[in-house]
């Protein structure tokens, strides 16, 4: 049995399958783990989420920004941020209902022995075992009965740091922004959410999170997406798979066992303009 970690695909559906075809994935025998963002921007996100969805426990997924935001659109707690939005086709299925049910009831943080996968990344204060006790927190709230106020209350950037005295809505917040959203912070752990870019456009006093050299949980490698201008970086303790299929780039895949790096070109009808 083999274990291959992909990154995002974002409604790339057609490159997934390549991938899939490449990495001679079977599902009967074989795992995925995804780091999140199934869905948006790409133009066959209802078909993504059907394939996963069909995978039953061969697939393990987290829950990344974009995924949550279809789930916040749905329930009326965002509205459509503009026309590169592929999420309509979705929200208009027979089994819309099915699907999102399904993607409320996925983790937002995975951790298996030395592993754990999350979408954007840690912060500095949480031990990967923490962190999975934190997603819990989410978890509950998105799949419990009041869900949809969860949902109303999950946008917006502040808190930004996090302190154990943290309750209610702000406390998830910032599980949900650290985990889903999260490039760069301070040393003491304080995210900055409007730079995107690459390495070198860290704001003053920031950096990656992953570079922060006390964070708690460099004792586990984390599998990570989220940043395409980062792409694929494998380090010890860090496999980040984001290689920016949807603009172009690759959708990658590494095999847990041996770390051998799988990798396809973007479908050219699935490529958008790389935005500068």
């Amino acid at each position: 049995m083999s274990t291959y970690a992909i990154g995002d695909i974002q409604g790339c559906y057609d490159s997934l399958q390549r991938l899939l075809e490449r990495c001679a994935f079977d599902p009967l025998n074989d795992r995925l783990w995804l780091v999140g963002d199934l869905v948006n921007r790409g133009p066959h996100s209802l078909e993504t989420l059907r394939l996963i969805k069909s995978l039953g426990p061969a697939a393990i997924t987290v829950l990344g920004n974009h995924d949550l935001y279809l789930l916040m659109v749905a329930e009326g707690g965002a509205k459509f941020r503009g026309k590169d939005d592929t999420l309509q086709e979705i929200l208009d299925a027979p089994d819309c209902a099915e699907l999102l049910d399904w993607l409320r009831h996925q983790p937002i943080c995975h951790t298996e022995g030395e592993y754990c996968l999350v979408h954007a990344g840690l912060l500095p204060q949480w031990t990967a075992a923490r962190a999975r006790e934190l997603a819990r927190e989410v978890e509950a709230a998105l799949q419990g009965p009041n869900f949809r106020e969860f949902i109303l209350n999950l946008w917006g950037s502040e808190p930004a740091g996090w302190s154990d005295d943290l309750s209610g809505w702000p406390r998830l917040r910032v599980i949900v922004n650290a985990m889903t959203r999260m490039r760069f912070c301070t040393l003491d752990g304080v995210m900055e959410f409007k730079v995107k870019g690459k390495l070198a456009n860290a704001p003053a006093g920031h950096i990656p999170w992953f570079d922060l050299q006390d964070r708690q949980s460099a004792d586990a490698v984390l599998v990570t997406g989220h940043w395409s201008a980062l792409g694929l970086k494998v380090t010890p303790n860090l496999l980040a798979l984001d290689s920016g299929c949807l603009w172009g780039g690759h959708l990658t895949a590494v095999r847990l066992e041996d770390r051998q790096v799988f990798q396809v070109d973007c479908s050219p009808t699935e490529a958008q303009p790389l935005k500068r």
